[in-house]
């Protein structure tokens, strides 16, 4: 009965472990990603050049609000 106990103990701390792992590392991602957004206004300019347009500062802003509210 106590190797069962002991077995449950060690299961649950690892559940606990992968829990508290996701949400740390989860919360280190999305500060890294606030720093370091993985697109800026050069990327985005360059971008819709190559599409054949020529993008105004009001269009940029707007793409940048758009990406930003879903990080």
């Amino acid at each position: 009965m106590q190797m069962l106990w002991d077995i449950l103990k060690v299961i649950g701390l690892l559940l606990i472990g992968a829990v508290i792992g996701f949400f740390i590392a989860r919360k280190y991602m999305m500060k890294y990603l606030k720093k370091n957004p993985p697109i800026n206004e050069e990327m985005i300019k360059a971008l819709m050049m190559q599409m054949g347009r020529k993008p105004s500062q009001k269009q940029i802003n707007q793409m940048m609000k758009s990406m930003e509210k879903y990080m």
